[in-house]
């Protein structure tokens, strides 16, 4: 995950809407179910998936109050944390 990116992402949910990045994200998800598709490319549709379903969190915890940066530093101390385990 890429704290920019998903930074954005938030930015262009707060100023269209949500749906569009989990319409997106969908669209992505049945992509990888294609024929012929290459590892490289389901690592880059991978990780693109994995930061748009950030970026809908760090936007979730905007609009139950959380400050942007301290939402974006609490997103991405709970992936680091996961990852450790």
């Amino acid at each position: 995950m890429r704290l920019p990116l998903i930074k954005h992402l938030s930015l262009f949910i707060e100023e269209n809407d949500v749906d569009y990045v989990h319409e997106a994200a969908e669209t992505l998800e049945a992509l990888t179910e294609a024929p012929g598709i290459k590892d490289e490319e389901l690592d880059v549709i991978g990780e693109l998936i994995s930061n748009m379903y950030g970026a809908i969190e760090v936007q979730s915890m905007i609009v139950s109050g959380t400050d942007r940066k301290q939402a974006l530093k609490d997103f991405m101390n709970r992936v680091l944390g996961s990852i450790d385990k």
